[in-house]
């Protein structure tokens, strides 16, 4: 009677869903937006020029940097000591991700792509090519994160093989022209803005799935699929690819932030289940990084330095993924509890217990407001965590029996599960697309969102401290926690026409970065660095870490084209 009363509630609302309307008015928006930019296309192009001048007379120190790089990466591994750098200079302009900075504007040194490279990307692209002033506007403009760029790419093409990419790449290079690889565009962090202009590479096109190979439980993709499409290709072979991130994402992209997302408790994040990588290096150079046996200790391991490098030494144009058998039974279960260090410490106490769960997810009550407001659902508003056991149905029943017991005795009630397909759908649905529902409280508004990650002993001293400041600002706040493996996000919505709200959103993003650091935890569990976390890794690495990333980017991309102003915060100095 309980799951059907839960049950009830969830399927209850006769109010149209929320997204569809946040979709529409994001699209009219963009449109119109767009629209209005190019209506006076001789007006844009004088002012944006400028721009752009100015800009280039105002970076002049900036834009040697990539010279001097270049000129020290050949000596780079032989001499690396009293090597004076312009990044040393007392006067550096410290852009957006310095460890200074506070603002979220990313600036650049624009300078013009020459004819010549233009006339050369035709010849390699053909009809894939673009310089459409909103195509490149699109491209420039991320959709899902309050991150912009002062500049948008200059030409966008859309490659369709390794050898393509690698064209493109070279001449690019032999120009001195930065790339900036572009998939799904669902990253928040500003992983493909465009500050320095150049060309963007739009991997979309190669989507197809290359070789299934069942006995051995693997599959080789292109970068530009998508990991829902490539699960509906597997599902009649009783097979999955088990990282499931925001909706929308691709392959390439999901390897180039290294992302995790609900199942990563249980299957591990993206550095788990790529196999083998094939990545067009900053020369043109096509490299394979590994074979397709499970387990190598030939070499450097190539394929992890690659994973999660965010497009800065390369562009992945093949994908070996590691998959998984569809569970045999599974059982979602849902519990409320009266605050969320309750929650929290429930989902330490099932990890402690040993069970193999699939998904710990935990949502504080604000958040569950948020998802009532969007559906026009009816759940309780309390904090809530949401369990998924894999196994045979025998297994998965007994999971779910302990951690009732577990949960009963951390102050639990409503314990309900099920085993429908339609209910578990359901309710994985309202999670993966709880972003939007925050919107229903605030329509208008951007989002902020933190993802830190700490050891999971640490989680629920975090998650109490964070709520206790968050609950004590203006601003309306949710949180959305990976409870399993100590991941959590807070959502912080402002008003960007609202210095201060923008303000205070960054002053609580920057407590919480800094409260996860002090208990030996991350700025990014998931999301990656981009431009919007750059700032906090000297705190978390050390000078040392980060000199010796900067020597692998000098070593591989000696220019500097290869995403340029992303993972690596510009004052650091080899």
């Amino acid at each position: 009677m309980v799951f059907l009363s839960w049950l009830a509630r969830l399927r209850s609302s006769s109010v149209p869903s929320f997204y569809s309307s946040c979709s529409r008015r994001n699209s009219i928006f963009r449109k119109h937006s767009r629209a209005l930019l190019l209506s006076t296309p001789t007006e844009a192009a004088s002012s944006d020029h400028q721009r752009n001048v100015s800009r280039i007379l105002s970076s002049w120190a900036y834009s040697l940097l990539p010279m001097a790089l270049a000129a020290s990466a050949g000596a780079v591994f032989i001499q690396s000591q009293n090597k004076p750098s312009l990044c040393d200079a007392s006067n550096i302009d410290h852009r957006i991700g310095d460890k200074d900075s506070t603002g979220y504007e990313v600036k650049g040194s624009y300078q013009k792509v020459p004819q010549e490279l233009i006339d050369e990307l035709k010849a390699i692209c053909q009809d894939n090519i673009t310089m459409d002033y909103e195509e490149r506007y699109f491209h420039g403009t991320p959709q899902h994160s309050f991150h912009k760029a002062v500049n948008v790419p200059d030409v966008v093409v859309y490659p369709r093989s390794s050898e393509e990419v690698s064209k493109i790449v070279k001449s690019c290079n032999d120009h001195k022209v930065p790339i900036v690889p572009y998939g799904g565009a669902t990253s928040i962090e500003g992983h493909t803005l465009s500050p320095n202009g150049g060309v963007c590479i739009d991997m979309t096109q190669m989507n197809h799935v290359k070789a299934l190979n069942i006995e051995d439980m693997d599959v080789v993709v292109e970068p530009g699929i998508g990991w829902m499409e490539l699960n509906e290709y597997l599902e009649p072979y009783g097979l999955f690819f088990p990282l499931d991130p925001g909706p929308g994402a691709t392959i390439g992209g999901m390897c180039a932030t290294r992302c995790s997302g609900s199942l990563a408790v249980r299957y591990g994040t993206m550095r788990d289940n790529v196999i083998s990588l094939k990545v067009v290096l900053a020369n043109g150079e096509i490299v394979k990084t590994a074979s397709r046996a499970r387990k190598s200790a030939a070499g450097y391991d190539l394929t992890r330095l690659l994973i999660g490098s965010e497009g800065t030494l390369g562009v992945i144009t093949e994908v070996t993924l590691r998959l998984q058998k569809i569970p045999q039974s599974s059982v979602v279960a849902m519990c409320n509890f009266p605050t969320i260090k309750d929650a929290a410490d429930v989902a330490i106490a099932t990890m402690l217990s040993g069970i193999q769960v699939s998904r710990v997810e935990l949502l504080d009550e604000v958040q569950v407001k948020a998802i009532n407001l969007a559906n026009g659902k009816t759940l309780p508003e309390v904090p809530t965590l949401m369990f998924e056991f894999v196994g045979t149905e025998a297994y998965s029943l007994e999971q779910t029996l302990i951690v009732q017991k577990i949960a009963s005795e951390h102050n639990g009630s409503d314990f309900v599960f099920a085993g429908d397909p339609e209910a578990k759908k359901e309710l994985w649905k309202i999670r993966k697309e709880a972003l939007w529902a925050c919107f229903a409280m605030e329509p208008n508004y951007e989002a902020m969102i933190t993802d830190v990650c700490v050891p999971l002993s640490r989680l629920a001293a975090l998650i109490s401290v964070s709520k206790q400041e968050i609950d004590a600002s203006p601003l309306v706040c949710t949180v959305i926690a990976h409870a399993g493996d100590g991941n959590f996000h807070t959502l912080v919505l402002f008003d960007p026409k609202q210095e201060e709200q923008r303000t205070e959103a960054e002053r609580l993003n920057h407590f919480i970065v800094h409260a996860a650091l002090s208990m030996d935890g991350t700025c990014t569990g998931e999301h990656g660095v981009g431009t919007g976390k750059v700032k906090y890794l000297e705190e978390e690495l050390g000078m040392e870490a980060l000199r010796t990333m900067k020597k692998i980017k000098g070593a591989l991309d000696p220019n500097n084209i290869m995403n340029p102003g992303k993972l690596i915060p510009p004052h650091v100095c080899f």
